[in-house]
């Protein structure tokens, strides 16, 4: 049960994240939320003891007040800061500044590929789409769960989740 779990909670909730995200530009709470309330009984389970699971709150807290520091200026959205913050907890501090570095390459790829999409008419295709309009827009924001799920899951098969698998 305990790889099941491991192998499909982050990866389903930070894909429906990036989904939505696209879709819509909102991040439902429950996400979050779920990635949050399933961590600690699997932490028990996979064996982190005390100390392991301190420094996974704490790498959440780190992404939690960055998030709310992109937040302020209205970089990032709420449902970002969010994820971005469940997405550290479930990382831990030993991946912290490996799961930055894949969100802010991979974040660079999506905001170019959006900047490059903008500047060319909307095909044909995507006319009757109201979310391909809403993303066209120039003055849209961009959809940045989509880079925090891709650095989430480049990072995740280094955590101590599939450690505790191997064992």
């Amino acid at each position: 049960m305990l790889e099941i779990a491991v192998l499909t909670i982050l990866p389903g909730a930070v894909a429906f994240a990036a989904a939505m995200d696209l879709l819509t530009m909102r991040i439902p709470n429950r996400i979050p939320a779920i990635m949050v309330l399933a961590f600690f009984p699997l932490a028990l389970l996979a064996g982190l003891g005390a100390g392991e699971i301190v420094r996974h709150l704490a790498a959440g807290l780190i992404l939690l007040a960055i998030g709310v520091a992109l937040f302020i200026p209205g970089w990032f959205g709420g449902g970002d800061a969010k994820l971005m913050a469940a997405i550290g907890l479930w990382i831990g501090l030993d991946e912290l500044l490996l799961y930055v570095f894949y969100v802010a390459f991979t974040g660079g790829i999506i905001a170019s590929v959006f900047s490059s999409a903008r500047s060319v008419p909307l095909p044909r295709l995507l006319f009757g789409e109201a979310w391909a309009h809403r993303l066209h827009r120039q003055d849209a924001g961009i959809p940045y769960g989509i880079a925090l799920a891709a650095g989430a899951l480049m990072v995740y098969p280094h955590t101590v989740w599939f450690t505790s698998l191997v064992r």
